[in-house]
């Protein structure tokens, strides 16, 4: 690998309905701090702008954000914002709806059917569009989705919001949501320690929709970040190709599908190389069935807090993950 040449071009394109992005994306729930919302130390702003511009300028064209991903002193909107604004033609920003949290950071009633307008404006302005490139409603336990997507399509037919997508959904989910207009996208937990939504991988690839996981690579940690710990068979393929276990985890997730589009996030700019170089990363057929051998229970290697060696030889703070 010469770092020189990483590029988000290097892991192939899908067409998000009408709209080409490249497969390895960038997720923007860490860019208010080190840990997701409330909780840890805010980022150095000049630092999180530059990661942002540097993403664009090494090929992403497909970012992941949404207006509750806020924390005392930073809202990843406004910098996304801040730092791109005038966007790019080719950028493709991606927002969630239905969360919904108060002005102090604590989450309140999921929002009902008549109020996602007011979540899908406060996007709009947040992030200075006059319209949103996709819009995905996230779930929040509910059985039918029909009245949400229901007004959500409304708002897209009138204009302001181009495409639609559901997140932590099922397949009856799906079925509701297309029975209604074109779902583009399908965002769930996924992960090579989480699986459950293979169903929901293999359906969307039967209908042409992307399958954009998330947390796959913070694993367990989920919104805290990557756990220190990571599966033996994870770290021997990285030792095998010296490169770092989130390449390897984010190689998986790429090869599980065409329609797969990653969203790994940071605000850290040599985890942002780090993870745009997965997209280079072959795993063999060995490789993969090694890998594949992993479940949501497999033992953590007791030595796995130890980084992987790496061509630049950064050291990677694998908390900053998701």
């Amino acid at each position: 690998m010469t770092w020189e040449r990483v590029s988000a071009g290097n892991s192939g394109t899908w067409l998000l309905g009408d709209l080409t992005v490249n497969r390895i994306g960038f997720g923007a729930m860490r860019l208010t701090g080190r840990a997701a919302f409330h909780q840890g130390i805010a980022r150095d702003r000049s630092q999180v702008i530059g990661v942002l511009r540097r993403a664009v300028e090494l090929g992403v064209n497909h970012i992941d954000t949404a207006a509750f991903y806020f924390s005392r002193l930073r809202s990843a909107n406004e910098l996304i914002n801040s730092a791109l604004a005038p966007y790019p033609d080719d950028l493709v920003i991606a927002t969630k709806v239905g969360p919904a949290r108060d002005a102090s950071g604590e989450w309140t009633t999921p929002a009902r059917p008549d109020q996602l307008r007011g979540q899908v404006e406060e996007n709009l302005r947040q992030l200075g569009r006059d319209h949103l490139d996709v819009v995905n409603l996230r779930l929040m336990g509910q059985d039918s989705i029909s009245e949400h997507f229901g007004a959500l399509a409304e708002l897209r037919d009138a204009g302001l919001i181009r495409h639609l997508g559901i997140s932590a959904a099922r397949p009856p989910h799906l079925a509701q949501a297309q029975a209604i207009a074109p779902v583009v996208c399908v965002q769930n937990r996924y992960g090579i320690d989480a699986r459950a939504s293979t169903e929901m991988l293999h359906m969307c690839a039967a209908h042409d929709i992307a399958f954009v996981p998330f947390f796959s690579l913070a694993g367990e940690g989920r919104e805290a970040g990557a756990v220190d710990a990571e599966q033996e068979q994870i770290l021997a393929v990285a030792r095998a190709h010296g490169v770092s276990p989130t390449q390897v985890r984010l190689a998986w997730t790429l090869r599980q599908g065409r329609h797969v589009l990653a969203i790994p996030g940071t605000g850290n700019p040599d985890h942002l190389i780090d993870n745009l170089a997965a997209g280079s990363l072959h795993l063999t057929r060995e490789d993969l069935e090694l890998l594949d051998s992993i479940n949501s229970t497999a033992p953590l290697h007791p030595d796995a807090g130890c980084r992987q060696p790496r061509e630049q030889n950064a050291v990677l703070d694998q908390r900053d993950r998701s």
